[in-house]
């Protein structure tokens, strides 16, 4: 399965997915490299004695061994719980190969997605991870709606490449194949994220007479509930996302991809802005394990080689 990648007008914000030709056969369908929650224990401690990187995180993380992630765990194949519960996907994938660079763990902690900041803001969390788009309007703390500043902006160390793509029940198109088909339908998308802006500024865009009705839920997985129960015309998501569901809800014969990916964005790892020496470490981290391969084989495995990156950037969103 492919899709080939277009360019829209507005300006990206949320979370994005893999631009150009995605494939997505069975290398999605593959399990993560192990659980990366607070339950596995591994590569803490006295591992950073040892670790070519150790010395550039911050004395306290060191000390404790842990890096907390805030992260919305339902996303696959980005971060998802698999049947035994264990978090696995691509993004804890990294973390682990990161991890091993640095001598810490990366601690997934599960949370809504437009919250995940917020926690980010009050120290619950020392960097959000979760497929998260880097944007101006995050580095600088401002509301992507109401264009107002809410707090303390970002940084985005930036990992991933990627655009969203729309999706239907499956034999149930409805000649759906733009944003603009969306007009006088219903759409499901998770709140927050950038396929939530894009239907809210189609919206906007829509005739008289023509509404295009949204409906926003915590998660992913809620929103392709709603479609695949026929409460929806159409939902949206991140690309590698949207193809997942495609691929295995129902065997296959849930829901098909419509039309061409939109919006190619970077994902970023948000970190504090006052956190310079924990971000700088991340990106040494990053351009470690992409230096190494370990990058590579962690892309190649999800099947998502078209997203990846040569260098870890920081803040090259726009």
């Amino acid at each position: 399965m492919t899709a080939r990648l277009i360019r829209r007008t507005t300006a990206t914000r949320s979370r994005t997915a893999v631009v150009g030709a995605l494939a997505v056969a069975g290398a999605l369908l593959l399990s993560g490299c192990g659980d990366q929650t607070k339950n596995d224990k591994k590569d803490s401690g006295s591992a950073a004695d040892s670790a070519p990187l150790a010395d550039k995180l911050p004395q306290a993380i060191r000390d404790a061994g842990v890096i907390k992630v805030g992260s919305d765990i339902a996303y696959a194949p980005v971060e998802f719980k698999d049947k035994s519960g264990k978090t696995v996907g691509i993004d804890p994938d990294l973390a682990d190969a990161m991890g091993k660079q640095l001598g810490v763990r990366f601690e997934f902690e599960n949370g809504t997605f437009d919250t995940l900041l917020t926690g980010l803001r009050s120290k619950r969390y020392d960097i959000a991870m979760s497929a998260m788009t880097d944007t101006k309007d995050r580095q600088e703390g401002v509301d992507s709606d109401t264009g107002k500043k809410v707090g303390e902006g970002v940084d985005f160390v930036d990992y991933f490449t990627a655009g969203v793509s729309i999706y239907t029940r499956k034999g149930d198109d409805q000649s759906i194949k733009t944003w603009d088909d969306l007009c006088g339908k219903k759409v499901v998308v998770q709140r927050g994220t950038v396929s939530h802006d894009l239907a809210k500024e189609q919206a906007e865009k829509c005739p008289k007479g023509e509404t295009l009705s949204i409906e926003a839920f915590d998660n992913d997985q809620q929103a392709q509930t709603r479609l695949r129960a026929g409460g929806a015309d159409a939902g949206s998501s991140d690309f590698p996302v949207a193809a997942y569901a495609v691929k295995t809800s129902g065997g296959g014969k849930d829901f098909e991809l419509v039309g061409e990916q939109v919006e190619a964005a970077p994902y970023g790892i948000a970190v504090a802005k006052s956190n310079t020496q924990l971000r700088d470490a991340l990106k040494a981290a990053l351009d470690a394990v992409i230096e190494d391969g370990s990058y590579g084989k962690v892309i190649a495995k999800w099947g998502v080689e078209a997203g990846a990156v040569d260098e870890a950037t920081i803040n090259g969103g726009k």
